[in-house]
C-alpha cells in the first residue's frame, strides 16, 4: 500500500515539471503581487517627463526670447510715434507752403495785370515816353523798385515751390518708415505672444505644489547668482551715493513695487522692465530713451565697481532687461510676464553694464 502511494506521489511531481515546462501553458500565479508603488511603464514613444529644473531653464529662455522681442516692439513703436510726428508737422508745412504759393501767384497776377491796364507796355518803355524829367526821376526809382520786388517775387516762387517739393519727398519718405516699422512691431508682437504663450501653456500643465517648487528653484538659483555676485567682491569700492534725480526716481520706481509686469507697458498701472526705468527717470525730470537697447546704447557708461543708486544695470549679451540700482546690491525691477515690479538681487542676472542717465 506505502508502495502505491509513493509511485503515485512520484507521477504527480513528474507531471507537474512537464507542464511548466511546456512553453505556452498558462496557470495560476501564486507569486505575491508587484507593489503598488512601482511606476507603470511609459507607452512606447512617450517622451520622459522633465525635471522642474529643466521645466525652469525653459521658461527662462521663453521669457529670454520674449524680452528681447519686447524691446523691439517698443523700439518700433518709439520710432512710429516720432515718425507719425514728423509726418504731421511736414503736412502742416505742405499746407502752408500751398498757402503761400497761392498768395505769390496772386501778387503776380496783380502785377501782371497792372502792366496790362498800363497798355501793355513795359515800365521801361512808359518810363521813354515821358516829357517830364521830374516823374522821369521818380519812375527811375519806382522802376528799380519794381524791377526789385518782381524779382524778389519770382525768387520766392521758386524757392517756396523748391521747399514744398523737398516737403512732399520727406513725407513720402517718412510715410516708408512708418510703414517698415508698423511691419517690425507686427512681428515683434507675435513673437512675444508665441513666447508666452508656450511658457503659459507648460506653467499650466503644473500642478500646484509643482508651480510652488518652480518659484523655489528660481529664487534658489538668483540667490546662487546673487552669492557668486557678491562674493567677488564687486561691491567694495561702489560706495557712490544718489544724486538728487537719483533720489526721485528710485522714489518712483519702488512705489511702483507690486505692479504686475505687462510688456509694452509704461504705466501707471503695469510695466515691462524699460517702461519702468524710463518712467522713473521721467518723474526725476530727465528723458531717457524708452528700451533698454536704447538706453545701453545712447546713455553714458559706468564701470560696476563706480555704480551709485539710481544707475540702471543692463541684463543680458543682447541689452534685454534693466533694473534700477538701489544700494547694497539690489535692484528693483519690472522681471518678466507673470511676475510683479520687485526688489532682487544686482547679480541675480548676467550684468551686461551699467549706465548713468544723470550724468
Amino acid at each position: 500500500m506505502n508502495r502505491r502511494r509513493c509511485a503515485a506521489a512520484a507521477i504527480t511531481v513528474v507531471c507537474a515539471v512537464t507542464l511548466l515546462a511546456v512553453p505556452g501553458t498558462a496557470f495560476a500565479a501564486t507569486a505575491a503581487p508587484a507593489s503598488p508603488a512601482a511606476p507603470a511603464a511609459p507607452e512606447p514613444g512617450t517622451p520622459p517627463k522633465k525635471s522642474l529644473e529643466a521645466i525652469r531653464l525653459e521658461l527662462e529662455g521663453l521669457y529670454a526670447k520674449a524680452a528681447s522681442a519686447t524691446d523691439a516692439y517698443n523700439l518700433a513703436e518709439e520710432q512710429t510715434k516720432k515718425q507719425s510726428a514728423e509726418i504731421v508737422k511736414l503736412a502742416q508745412e505742405i499746407v502752408r507752403g500751398q498757402d503761400r504759393i497761392a498768395d505769390l501767384k496772386a501778387r503776380a497776377g496783380a502785377t501782371a495785370r497792372a502792366q496790362y491796364r498800363g497798355g501793355g507796355l513795359p515800365p521801361e518803355a512808359q518810363l521813354m515816353l515821358t516829357d517830364d524829367p521830374q516823374l522821369f526821376l521818380d519812375g527811375i526809382g519806382r522802376f528799380r523798385q519794381g524791377q526789385k520786388a518782381t524779382h524778389d517775387l519770382m525768387g520766392e516762387l521758386a524757392q517756396t515751390q523748391d521747399d514744398l517739393e523737398a516737403y512732399t519727398k520727406e513725407a513720402s519718405a517718412q510715410w516708408t518708415k512708418l510703414e517698415a516699422n508698423r511691419v517690425k512691431q507686427e512681428k515683434a508682437k507675435k513673437e512675444i505672444n508665441q513666447q508666452i504663450a508656450a511658457a503659459e501653456k507648460i506653467e499650466a500643465q503644473l500642478e500646484k505644489k509643482e508651480r510652488e517648487r518652480l518659484l523655489k528653484l528660481e529664487q534658489e538659483a538668483a540667490y546662487r547668482a546673487q552669492a557668486s555676485w557678491l562674493g567677488s567682491g564687486i561691491l567694495k569700492s561702489a560706495k557712490g551715493r544718489a544724486s538728487e534725480k537719483g533720489r526721485q526716481a528710485i522714489a518712483f520706481a519702488t512705489a511702483q513695487i507690486g505692479k504686475p509686469y505687462e510688456w509694452g507697458a509704461e504705466g501707471p498701472r503695469s510695466y515691462d522692465c524699460s517702461g519702468l526705468t524710463s518712467q522713473a527717470w521721467a518723474a526725476a525730470g530727465r528723458t531717457i530713451p524708452r528700451t533698454s537697447q536704447e538706453q545701453w546704447r545712447l546713455l553714458p557708461r559706468v564701470d560696476v565697481k563706480d555704480m551709485r543708486p539710481g544707475d540702471l544695470i543692463i541684463y543680458h549679451a543682447d541689452a534685454s532687461h534693466v533694473g534700477m540700482y538701489l544700494g547694497d546690491g539690489a535692484i528693483v525691477h519690472a522681471p518678466r510676464p507673470g511676475r510683479n515690479v520687485t526688489i532682487t538681487g544686482a547679480g541675480s542676472m548676467v550684468i551686461l553694464g551699467v549706465v548713468r542717465p544723470d550724468k
